[in-house]
């Protein structure tokens, strides 16, 4: 498929605003579209129990994505931003760094106006609204969480400034999309790329081949990752309060000095200073 199919987008495509957001058009949706996203939410909710995150399931509960299919976003927004903070915004897909942390530093989250035409779990070519809503917006209704990507928005800005952008880009990957926290003496996931499949939370979570590394921003910057099939490591945090720490206290200017001129690891590459983490038994 081609990358205008994929709604990925360099320059606004017609009808979008210079902040890149654009109508929802929710009353196109049809009724086949609304049953499709029920039986997406019921599905997944029901699979996820005792694989994600306390905040995420918490958050299911309180935004109740299922109750009238697919979310009206002008209404659904007065709700969200009681519970979180935030708001959405309607974009036609993957959107350029500037506009995406700009966003985020304010405080509101770009969503897809699309959504999948399949009623796979397993895998979509894309993030449709499916992915952008329910794998994402529960875990805002943790505050630390929301603060944690406001946060990021901002060092977004800065790194996009000087041409850092990348190495970040890889922190957002292992961490809001892919990312593990511990809980009790297990782990569990909170990242949308595997909250929106069930098969890669599993994988993730149970996989007995899988590495599991401790949070460490510099390897996680420095670590590819793949698009098309599950990743091979994932990284574990401890709590989202720990995660906005490093984020906030660690001077990101001199990490990135640091390693733009370090070759990146490959997805699954191991390196001598990996810490492991490792399940306590209970």
């Amino acid at each position: 498929m081609s990358v205008q199919e994929l709604h990925i987008f360099d320059e606004p495509p017609a009808g979008v605003a210079p902040d890149w957001s654009i109508p929802q058009h929710w009353e196109s949706f049809n009724s086949d579209d609304h049953g499709r996203w029920r039986d997406l939410v019921e599905q997944q909710s029901i699979g996820l129990q005792g694989l994600a995150s306390e905040a995420f399931l918490d958050g299911l509960v309180t935004l109740k994505l299922a109750s009238d299919g697919i979310p009206n976003y002008r209404e659904f927004n007065r709700h969200f931003k009681a519970a979180t903070g935030w708001e959405v915004i309607a974009v036609p897909g993957v959107i350029p760094n500037e506009p995406f942390f700009r966003h985020l530093s304010e405080r509101r989250f770009p969503v897809a106006n699309f959504l999948r035409q399949h009623s796979s779990l397993d895998y979509n070519d894309e993030p449709d609204m499916f992915h952008d809503v329910f794998g994402h917006l529960p875990m805002f209704v943790d505050r630390t969480f929301g603060d944690f990507m406001a946060a990021y928005g901002r060092a977004g800005l800065r790194a996009e400034k000087r041409g850092h952008s990348d190495l970040l880009g890889r922190l957002y990957l292992h961490t809001v999309e892919f990312g593990l926290i511990r809980e009790g003496d297990g782990l569990r996931a909170y990242g949308a790329g595997l909250l929106s499949s069930i098969a890669e939370t599993v994988h993730a979570v149970t996989g007995p081949d899988v590495r599991k590394l401790k949070f460490d921003l510099g390897r996680m910057m420095r670590t590819d990752y793949l698009f098309d099939q599950f990743q091979p490591t994932y990284f574990v945090i401890e709590s989202f309060a720990a995660l906005l720490e490093d984020m906030e206290t660690t001077r990101l200017g001199d990490l990135y000095d640091r390693l733009q001129d370090l070759a990146p690891f490959a997805p699954g590459e191991a390196d001598p200073d990996d810490v492991e983490f490792e399940v306590t038994a209970s």
